[in-house]
Parts: C-alpha cells; sequence; structure tokens
C-alpha cells in the first residue's frame, strides 16, 4: 500500500509504533536471537533494517545496508552483534531451515 493519501496522524501513529518496536526489541529484548524471530515470525531486525532502507529508497533517499542497521539497531551492527548475537546452533538452523520450507521461501 503507497502512503501517499495518508492522514499525517496515521503516519505519526505507525511510526511511534516501529520506534517502539525497535525499542522494544533493542532494549527489553536484545536475548532474542535473529534466527528466532525469524522462525517465529518469519522477520527479524536485520528484516526491519531492510524495509527501513527500502522505504527511504522509495523516497528517493539513498541508503545502504549498514546505515540502515545502524538506524534499527541504535549502534554498528557489528557492535550489536558482538554483544548480543550467538551462534546459531543446529537445531535453530534445522527450525529455520523448516520455517522457510513451511512459508514456501526456499
Amino acid at each position: 500500500m503507497k502512503d501517499t493519501q495518508r492522514d499525517p496522524t496515521t503516519t505519526e501513529i505507525e511510526a511511534a509504533v516501529f520506534r517502539r518496536l525497535r525499542g522494544h526489541l533493542m532494549q527489553e529484548r536484545p536475548d532474542v536471537q535473529n534466527i528466532d524471530l525469524m522462525i517465529l515470525a518469519g522477520f527479524c531486525r536485520n528484516c526491519l533494517a531492510d524495509w527501513y532502507r527500502e522505504a527511504a529508497q522509495d523516497r528517493g533517499i539513498e541508503m545502504d545496508r549498514d546505515t540502515a542497521r545502524e538506524a534499527v539497531y541504535g549502534m554498528p551492527f557489528n557492535d550489536w552483534k558482538a554483544s548480543h548475537q550467538k551462534p546459531a546452533t543446529p537445531e535453530q538452523l534445522q527450525a529455520f531451515d523448516e520455517a522457510q520450507r513451511r512459508h514456501g521461501k526456499r
């Protein structure tokens, strides 16, 4: 859905929801691993960064992946990854593959 005819209040509310989601994932639940988000919800923090970059590009703003990730993570991705991301377990990788097949992504 293109948002060219949106009520500004709707956009403000959606922006507030995004900021709350981002804050929740980054401050309250940094322990939740991206792979677990992908298994359960079909998206993760990196997906949010990709969507952020795509929304910027849709508006004529060039943005690379690292810049978008920093906007979502609140810091360089490699710093966040070193502090919070653990290597995926074999069980997580298997569950991820099964989820991808179930949702037709592989």
